[in-house]
């Protein structure tokens, strides 16, 4: 028993130590900008680019990788994600131009972006006790990395100056190269496995289109709060009506779009975590901002506030999984959205009120809602999606995340554009109300569908 203890615990150390490199990297930067920007005599949009091309570059790859780890296999691909993002940390710090810069960020991108679909999908194949605990592990690495990522970034480039962001990672590739190397089981040999076979199959025509959407689309969002590139949104629709049209003809589809037809239950958890992330994320990047602009705290205070969030929201994920292991992904959706809602209700009528612990304590409301949501959706996209393209839809999960995540700029560019003022928070928490209100009629959407989708199967 102990043993089987250790292992799990070196297996899942492995593939932890792995995924949470991406949401690591793309926070961490945040600091370091102003230095390259000094260094590299650029203008703050340019430098800016390290940050939009990261966040543009995980979007695609993760559901591409995720479809070449789901051909070649899952430990393949894992490793050699694991090396590309080993490439970035060397050849960052010796960049001699910027451009080359920019191009080791994203190999760093394409490369932890291969890491988590591969590792949530072995992940997925190889545990099948407490599932749910195991994923809340990634979950709760990759919330923390997300939190504390500004933080540790900013200690880094006092100790090492900007270089230090890149070769920090040599650790955390070392363990998890290492521990996968000897704790994953060797990938199934099966007829097209090889990478000349893979790629034969490999719909690029699909993946051309898929791709050029989602650029155009997030181009557009991103210029959305400055000056919006109309036609960037208006291209963007048209390449993905073309992907659709690709994909419903083609023999071997990047992604069978057929499926989100079939099976609503997976439809609706990619929605809601979109909705999940754009509520997330509007809090993540909003608040502070208005703990400093309009509330005059320091730098330290707000971190502090905004660990009342981040920190619940960590401690509620081992707890989520526990709770997803003996009952079910369904009732943790319904009861995460549900938080997210009587949080926003707080946030809108009582925040600007009160004293600072007690925006911690609504804070720390709205970190439940995520925590509990974060995990269960993982759940609830596995146990909706067919054993064969798990890699495919751990990617599009991911994608959906930072659709959530570049949305909430949008909202927060529009409520806070002009002013920061408490009328325009109690504006945000009015529109945190409606989105927790949609994700509430997602989770009974999902509960429906999951239900469908069970008979279906019997």
């Amino acid at each position: 028993m102990r043993n089987l203890k250790k292992s799990r615990a070196l297996f899942l150390t492995a593939v932890a130590s792995g995924t949470m490199l991406n949401p690591l990297n793309s926070s961490m930067i945040s600091l370091a900008l102003h230095s390259i920007q000094k260094d590299f005599h650029l203008s703050f949009t340019t430098v800016s680019w390290l940050i939009s091309s990261f966040y543009l570059a995980s979007a695609i790859a993760q559901p591409v990788t995720g479809k070449i780890g789901d051909l070649i296999g899952r430990k393949k691909l894992f490793l050699i994600g694991l090396i590309l993002v080993a490439i970035s940390a060397f050849g960052a710090p010796l960049a001699p131009t910027f451009f080359v810069l920019l191009i080791m960020r994203l190999f760093q991108s394409i490369g932890s972006g291969a890491i988590y679909p591969s590792g949530v999908a072995l992940v997925q194949s190889n545990i099948h006790e407490r599932q749910a605990s195991a994923l809340a592990v990634l979950s709760i690495f990759a919330s923390a990395m997300t939190a504390l990522g500004p933080t540790l970034g900013g200690f880094l480039i006092i100790w090492g100056d900007w270089p230090a962001i890149f070769t920090v990672n040599f650790p955390f590739i070392i363990i998890s190269f290492l521990l996968g190397w000897f704790m994953f089981p060797k990938d199934k040999k099966q007829a097209g496995s090889s990478i000349k076979n893979a790629l034969l199959h490999l719909d690029f025509i699909g993946i051309f289109l898929f791709a050029a959407g989602m650029v155009l689309l997030l181009w557009f969002l991103l210029s959305f709060n400055t000056s919006p590139h109309y036609i960037a949104g208006i291209g963007g629709l048209l390449f993905v009506i073309l992907f659709v049209w690709r994909e419903l003809k083609a023999k071997d589809p990047f992604i069978d779009v057929r499926l989100f037809k079939t099976n609503r239950a997976l439809t609706s958890v990619y929605v809601q975590f979109i909705v999940l992330n754009l509520f997330n994320y509007c809090l993540f990047f909003g608040m502070p901002t208005y703990f400093q602009d309009e509330m005059h705290l320091s730098v330290r205070t707000s971190g502090l506030l905004m660990l009342f969030m981040s920190g619940v929201s960590i401690i509620v994920s081992p707890l989520a999984g526990k709770w997803i292991d003996k009952a079910g992904a369904k009732q943790p959706i319904m009861a995460g959205a549900i938080f997210m809602f009587i949080g926003a209700i707080f946030l809108t009528v009582f925040f600007i009120h009160v004293p600072i612990i007690v925006m911690g304590f609504i804070l720390a409301f709205l970190g439940i809602g995520y925590g509990l949501g974060n995990v269960a959706l993982q759940v609830a996209m596995l146990d909706a999606t067919p054993e064969n393209i798990i890699g495919t839809s751990s990617g599009l999960f991911q994608t959906c995340r930072y659709l959530g995540s570049i949305l909430s700029s949008v909202v927060l560019g529009l409520v806070f554009g002009k002013a920061i003022t408490p009328e325009n928070m109690q504006t945000l928490g009015f529109i945190m109300i409606i989105v927790s209100i949609v994700s509430i009629l997602l989770s009974l959407q999902y509960v429906k569908s999951s239900i469908h989708l069970k008979k279906t199967v019997q």
